[in-house]
């Protein structure tokens, strides 16, 4: 009988040694782990209390929009009373629908009709979104504080 020579196979690839820091990839809740004796039975409660988490602390409560807005007028120019929600509501329009007519921004229209200052093309539009002249500015808005 002849021998066959032997085919030999390529070498398998070099495995790559995990990086040092390959512990820290793992988190405790990763790894299965007994039970004590003294541990709950995993429904309800655990027996242990000293182990419950305490709720974290509520967070203060932000303020809304419109009493955000309102100080900030009184720091940069002070708070102007409007007719803007008068007219509004008496369109029965939301500050939504108004909005979107005037194509601003609803909080924009919170803080026009909070007495905030605003642009006067944003009057402007605000008007036409209600339906109203340019010249009936001074019945909706006001006098201009500039024109004394």
């Amino acid at each position: 009988m002849t021998a066959t020579p032997k085919q030999e196979l390529p070498a398998p690839p070099p495995q790559q040694a995990a990086p040092a820091d390959t512990a820290e990839l793992y988190t405790r809740a990763d790894v299965p782990r007994e039970r004590d004796a003294d541990e709950g039975d995993g429904v309800g409660e655990p027996a242990n209390t000293s182990e419950v988490e305490a709720p974290a602390p509520k967070r203060a409560r932000k303020a809304p929009a419109a009493e955000t807005g309102a100080a900030n007028a009184k720091a940069k120019g002070g708070v102007q009373p409007n007719n803007v929600r008068k007219l509004r509501q008496a369109a029965m329009m939301s500050k939504a629908e108004l909005a979107r007519r005037a194509g601003v921004s609803p909080l924009t229209i919170d803080r026009v009709e909070s007495g905030c200052p605003c642009r006067m093309d944003t009057k402007r539009k605000i008007l036409e979104a209600l339906g109203l002249s340019p010249s009936a500015r001074e019945q909706v808005f006001g006098p201009d504080i500039d024109q004394g």
